[in-house]
């Protein structure tokens, strides 16, 4: 035994001992067998009147915390095997060491030590996840330096991740993607750190955009069945879309009946035209080619009371606004911006009456593959577009030559494309209005509309270009994050999931 012991509270040595009493430790197993180590511990009495502790126990951190019933290096253990396999998995390991321990005893260990502060971070990335896909997002936070994750918040609202960024004012850079979100937030929480554009999501958003274009060309179905007259311009009129996908079923229902009466078998009918043995069967027992099914109106949608909103509006009543008590109190369950959508159609419809007809739409005819004959589709479109020549397979670079003889449109989208990738690579944003001028006058709309947006955010665009850091490590900490969530069966709160995410530095 120690011959003194000093007080925990204010440090006073005392001789004066007030009692003993046995300690009983668990520590590392041996040969598979618990090993328990019992102290004795002495009690003092504080010698300072002062202090409001009146006797205190000998303690040695280094052996045991206060109050623990396992030896400070055990309980390391757990929390290493907590944060690298979780509850459960980790119970199962120990308990073949021949530690006998709750798989909650091992989390809560690692709960404990995670609630250490980590360090301060110069340059982060932030970026989101799902909770539940399309539901509840929560918002990952990214030390791009060290490469490691520094807080996992539990929604990705705008107060939460302005608050987060004034508690930490040495954040200078801040890589996010395109989300407006958090480039508000990085303006209120941390106006002196500079915003860097996700590169990645930059080039996407581009390819998405082209997308858009491209199917503006027709609705490519991957079947040469359809022809060229059917696929219509969706820019302006979307009911000459519905139109024309009915009469190319319609087309569709012929083909297969002819083939039917020079006697195919639907498996035949099917190879030929693509489409499913089920589906052509299922075709051939109607005269005519069945019409798509559609779903129950509910008291949720506006058109269930189309009849009394037309009523309305043929009275003068047409503001939503108006309109939205009125059928509220017929039973309406649905929201202000559905009634919206529905009164914007009948606007346009009235508009075009009285303007007159205008000139017909542009039929674009689609580009199809010179070997199978099938429509090349948006998206492969819009990937060939934006990828550079030398990485050409020679199937694609057919398909380019025909894209760019078949559609004018295509042709600028790639010059532009191949500009904006030597931009990023480049390393030089001094080319980039420039080329957001010959963006907006090509009057592509998609195309406009994206190069208004990186107008819109210049600044971290520009970052983009010029610095080197992006929100790849986030993407990648996010995957990592998934593959956590789903190991624990969905189930792990936002204290837990940060003390996985944390590196074992954070949490020791």
């Amino acid at each position: 035994m120690a011959p003194n012991g000093i007080c925990p509270e204010c440090g006073t040595s005392s001789r004066q001992r007030h009692g003993w009493r046995r300690r009983r430790i668990e520590d590392f197993p041996a040969q598979g067998q618990a090993v328990w180590i019992e102290l004795r511990v002495c009690r003092w009495r504080c010698l300072n009147s002062d202090c409001r502790r009146r006797t205190f126990s000998d303690r040695d951190a280094a052996v045991a915390t206060p109050y623990a019933r396992r030896t400070s290096r055990q309980a390391q253990l757990l929390g290493h095997m907590a944060h690298a396999a979780g509850g459960t998995p980790a119970e199962r390991l120990l308990r073949r060491l021949g530690i006998r321990v709750s798989d909650d005893t091992i989390l809560r260990q690692l709960l404990r030590a995670a609630q250490v502060v980590p360090p301060r971070a110069r340059i982060i990335g932030i970026d989101d996840w799902s909770w539940r896909k399309s539901q509840n997002y929560g918002t990952i936070i990214i030390d791009l330096e060290r490469r490691a994750v520094i807080d996992v918040l539990e929604d990705r609202d705008v107060v939460t991740c302005t608050d987060w960024l004034r508690r930490h004012p040495e954040v200078e850079v801040i890589s996010r993607d395109r989300c407006g979100l958090y480039a508000q937030a990085a303006r209120k929480g941390a106006p002196q750190a500079e915003q860097v554009a996700d590169r990645f999501h930059i080039v996407q958003n581009l390819r998405m955009a082209i997308e858009e274009q491209m199917n503006l060309h027709g609705r490519a179905t991957g079947r040469a069945l359809l022809s060229d007259a059917d696929n219509i311009s969706t820019a302006k009129n979307l009911l000459k879309t519905r139109l024309a996908h009915r009469k190319s079923r319609e087309e569709i229902f012929r083909t297969i009946s002819a083939l039917r009466q020079q006697g195919l078998t639907c498996s035949e009918i099917g190879r030929r035209t693509g489409f499913p043995r089920r589906s052509v069967a299922k075709w051939l027992r109607f005269e005519t080619p069945p019409d798509r099914k559609r779903a129950v109106l509910k008291r949720s949608s506006a058109w269930y009371f189309e009849e009394y909103l037309k009523q309305c509006w043929e009275n003068g009543i047409r503001s939503g606004n108006a309109l939205l008590p009125l059928i509220q109190e017929r039973g309406y369950e649905g929201s202000l911006s559905n009634l919206q959508r529905l009164l914007a159609g009948w606007r346009r419809a009235e508009k075009q009456e009285q303007e007159g007809p205008t000139k017909e739409d542009q039929i674009l005819a689609p580009v199809r593959d010179p070997e199978t004959g099938h429509t090349i589709s948006p998206v492969i479109a819009a990937a060939l577009c934006i990828k550079p020549r030398g990485k050409f397979t020679l199937e694609q670079a057919r398909k380019v030559e025909v894209l760019k003889e078949g559609s004018p449109a295509f042709t600028t989208m790639r010059r532009l494309a191949m500009r904006f990738n030597g931009i990023l690579r480049g390393r030089k944003a001094d080319p980039l209005p420039a080329w957001i001028d010959d963006a907006i006058e090509t009057d592509l709309a998609p195309i406009v509309r994206f190069a208004r947006t990186l107008n819109r955010d210049i600044d971290a665009v520009r970052n983009a270009i010029e610095m080197e850091w992006s929100n790849g490590q986030a993407e990648g900490q996010i995957n990592r994050l998934k593959t956590l969530k789903r190991a624990m069966y969905g189930r792990a709160g936002p204290n837990l999931l940060r003390a996985r995410m944390l590196p074992l530095h954070h949490t020791n």
